[in-house]
């Protein structure tokens, strides 16, 4: 049962909580940054791609540390930001609903004071898990109580280098310009941030009216009465496949590469401020084994989500069957297993997820292969090689990418990876909610020492300039040594 809001004064009364701790906490801190232009062009100090979740806290905790002259942009229309009324289409949230998320350390500005003040504190002991177009209307609130300055209707197309600076190309119906000069640019670019949707080679060829990737914008009323084929059993295939069933499709059919259906989220089940913060520390080779198992192991659809596919009579789990080839046959598709079955559809879906590929993005113009990435760092043992997680970038600690040969790309320090492909050189900070406040956290400090850093000279020169008494001089008296002396001695 969806909960009602209640009046609005209750939320009235929380944004003015909001503002107060706000004030008595020194939030915003006051800007530091020292300006800078090139050739007569304003220089801005850093620019956030992406005004989701993960843009948004990330543009917290920089004005939270005095780099309030920072823009984002992000492509969506307003409201519509991340994935939340896009391409996902889970009913609830996996993450448990009192994780405080992009709060950033601040009650009043968590989820549940949020939930509260608009639906009454009855409201939150039944709630089980988050609906999701709640928790995007929580994210619109949140960007509104911290007048967040999204632009939208933004593309960034390219980023590429002016010396030291980092030129960013814009398009769309938001842009008020053709370009941006910036120091630094953070990609907070969801799940396929540094990649894009893994789309299988059997579909290759195969007309597109016929099949759709689960982030795509799928007509599903179009499906019923149809019979349709999910490949895979992860969140995203089970959540398209419960929008199809509901849609009324005739049937649908998993097909599952794996034996069985993997049940147990490994990762859930040592989650901790532990691995948070440790996990930057370990060498390569435990970061790479945790994610290594993590992967091969999968993390499983919620309970919820299955159940809803389940549900129905006409939903089918087929294990043991990895798709090897797709044609069409008349108006629909022949798809065959690697075992020789074949089954014939009408529409597939495909649940195979995103795949990190740095190569693939457009925003780095003849020089993504300068990226270092994991393979060109690390060499596992043969039992657990893996050549999508070889693919992701090997970041720095402050989320910076690095070169793959130091001196041909000296910008990409200047590029800040706050996405998904953060994922084995950081840990699960930027992009899941249990860590993200945290990944927030590290982001801003590694921005604030590095724009400190690059303008040392400057920060001295204001110290050796900086005249402003504290002491006026009515203070005190000075008084004569000598005499004091005499005076103690006596006669």
């Amino acid at each position: 049962m969806t909960p009602q809001p209640g009046s609005n004064a209750a939320l009235a009364a929380l944004e003015r909580d909001l503002a107060r701790d706000l004030e008595y906490l020194c939030r915003p801190a006051a800007n530091w940054v020292l300006p800078r232009q090139a050739r007569g062009e304003k220089v801005h100090d850093i620019v956030i791609i992406g005004g989701g979740m993960c843009g948004m806290v990330a543009w917290f905790a920089l004005q939270c540390e005095g780099m309030p002259e920072t823009r984002i942009f992000d492509r969506n229309p307003a409201g519509l930001e991340g994935p939340w009324l896009n391409y996902a289409r889970m009913q609830t949230l996996r993450s448990p609903k009192h994780l405080v998320g992009p709060a950033y350390g601040m009650s009043s500005l968590t989820f549940r004071a949020w939930f509260t003040a608009q639906y009454g504190a009855p409201a939150w002991e039944p709630l089980d898990k988050i609906p999701r177009p709640i928790w995007m209307q929580y994210l619109r609130w949140y960007r509104k109580a911290l007048s967040v300055p999204i632009e939208n209707n933004v593309n960034v197309d390219d980023i590429v280098a002016e010396g030291t600076l980092l030129r960013l190309h814009l398009s769309g119906a938001g842009a008020t310009a053709a370009s941006v000069l910036a120091r630094k640019v953070v990609m907070a670019t969801g799940r396929d941030g540094t990649g894009h949707p893994s789309i299988p080679a059997f579909v290759r060829g195969l007309d597109p009216s016929l099949w759709a990737h689960s982030s795509d914008d799928i007509d599903f009323a179009r499906l019923r009465g149809k019979r349709v084929v999910v490949v895979g059993v992860g969140a995203s295939a089970v959540d398209n496949s419960a929008e199809a069933l509901e849609a009324g499709a005739a049937e649908v059919r998993h097909l599952i590469r794996r034996k069985e259906m993997p049940t147990v989220n490994k990762m859930m089940g040592i989650g901790s401020p532990g691995l948070r913060n440790g996990f930057p520390d370990l060498s390569d080779a435990w970061r790479w084994r945790f994610m290594h198992y993590a992967t091969v192991m999968q993390t499983p659809a919620p309970r919820g989500s299955t159940l809803r596919v389940s549900r129905h009579p006409n939903a089918y789990f087929h294990f043991g069957k990895a798709v090897e080839r797709v044609r069409a046959s008349g108006s629909g598709i022949v798809v065959a297993t690697a075992d020789g079955s074949q089954l014939e559809s009408d529409y597939l879906i495909l649940g195979t997820g995103f795949t990190v590929d740095p190569m693939a993005r457009a925003e780095f113009p003849g020089y993504a292969d300068q990226i270092l990435l994991w393979k060109d760092r690390y060499t596992p043992p043969a039992q657990e090689q893996h050549r999508e997680l070889g693919n992701f970038p090997y970041l720095a600690h402050d989320f910076s990418f690095l070169e793959r040969t130091p001196g041909t790309a000296p910008w990409l320090k200047n590029i800040y990876c706050f996405n998904y492909g953060a994922a084995v050189s950081l840990g699960k900070v930027s992009g899941d909610i249990p860590g993200i406040s945290e990944g927030a956290a590290w982001l801003a400090r590694g921005l604030a020492s590095r724009l400190y850093a690059e303008d040392v000279a400057e920060h001295y020169q204001e110290m050796l300039d900086y005249d402003k008494p504290e002491l006026l001089g009515d203070e005190w008296t000075a008084s004569e040594f000598g005499a004091a002396l005499r005076a103690a001695a006596g006669p």
